[in-house]
């Protein structure tokens, strides 16, 4: 597997791979590269490992050697003198009335070229200027015509968040980006909301788009029908960063609740009790009656008191013999009745 050095040229720009050639690098040391512009010094970004032939693309350039300190200050030298070129170049480039603008210049480290950066509509000539600029500068002069991006990168400056651009700040390349991300986020479909300092939408929709989809799988939409443990209600509005939905129900009542709400109401949990044993039936109680004394012979019985249980019996018996005419015994028994047989014979 072959061995790789990631090294840039500029700020937040974009990191190119060489052959170490066997050096012993780490990350930020300065070296000489050869390019297809020639050499150029550079910063190590990534540190030399291997990596598989087929995510090489063509023969790689190999390191020349460290940068020496005679390389850096000419290196810092000569891009303190890009701000003048710049400034010539554009007075240049008016009097010859092109339609460009120039936006950058930068030159090698050795200042034995300087190119150019401008944005144009169309294909514009400018062999004329590249001659004059190349007489007043006294160098090799390139022209490289840039997007919007590359525009915004080069220039520099503050976006609508307070911070510094990111392309100019930390981005080596620039993404896709789509409105779809921008209605992902819920954001105003308002281009001065949304677009950067190139015209173009801003790169930071991207850095949450792929959060907000996979947030968004989880949570109902706005309009959906849900229940909750308050009751059965419609989904008006979904907060993704705090993860709340505002649910409005049948009576109007409006209420935030969390993912974790969603869903009929628990149950009471029920534990199973032990079987109980039948109730025996209960007995009942026989109301004693109060038998008054008997009377003796030195007690007669009062007048005008009920008669004891004996006196009842006796009583009985009498008017039981007077109904059987003076007969005493015990009474006959009932004689049955034999049912009637029923003929087999059907009667016409």
């Amino acid at each position: 597997m072959p061995t790789i050095v990631g090294v840039r040229f500029r700020r937040a720009g974009k990191v190119y791979y060489f052959d170490p050639a066997g050096r012993d690098l780490q990350v930020d040391d300065w070296v000489v590269v050869d390019t297809a512009r020639g050499l150029e010094v550079g910063q190590v970004a990534i540190a030399p490992c291997q990596v598989a032939e087929s995510e090489l693309k063509g023969l790689l350039k190999s390191v020349v050697r460290r940068a020496t300190a005679t390389d850096l200050r000419s290196l810092q030298a000569y891009r303190l003198r890009e701000t003048d070129a710049l400034a010539r170049a554009r007075e240049e480039a008016a009097r010859h009335g092109l339609p460009i603008k120039i936006v950058g210049a930068e030159y090698n480290f050795d200042g034995s070229r300087l190119t150019f950066h401008f944005t144009a509509d169309g294909r514009v000539d400018f062999r004329n200027l590249v001659r004059d600029l190349a007489r007043i500068l006294r160098t090799r002069i390139e022209m490289h015509q840039a997007g919007v991006r590359d525009e915004a990168k080069l220039m520099d400056g503050i976006g609508i968040c307070g911070r510094r651009l990111c392309c100019a700040a930390f981005l080596d390349r620039f993404s896709a980006v789509s409105i779809r991300m921008a209605k992902l986020q819920n954001l105003p479909l308002n281009p001065t909301k949304i677009s950067g300092q190139c015209g173009r939408l801003l790169c930071c929709l991207g850095y949450e788009a792929e959060f907000y989809r996979e947030a968004k799988k989880r949570l109902p939409k706005p309009g959906e029908e849900v229940e909750t443990i308050h009751g059965v209600g419609r989904v008006r509005g979904v907060n993704v960063i705090s993860e709340r939905i505002t649910v409005e129900y049948a009576r109007g009542k409006v209420q935030d609740i969390s993912p974790d709400q969603l869903g009929p109401p628990e149950e009471p949990l029920i534990t199973a009790k032990p079987p109980s044993k039948p109730a025996e039936p209960r007995r009942k109680k026989r109301r004693r009656r109060r038998r008054k004394p008997r009377p003796t012979a030195s007690t007669p019985p009062t007048q005008g008191a009920p008669p004891t249980a004996r006196e009842g019996d006796a009583a009985r018996a009498q008017n039981q013999e007077k109904k059987q005419g003076g007969k005493t015994g015990p009474r006959p028994a009932r004689r049955r009745r034999r049912p009637r047989k029923r003929s087999d014979k059907k009667t016409s």
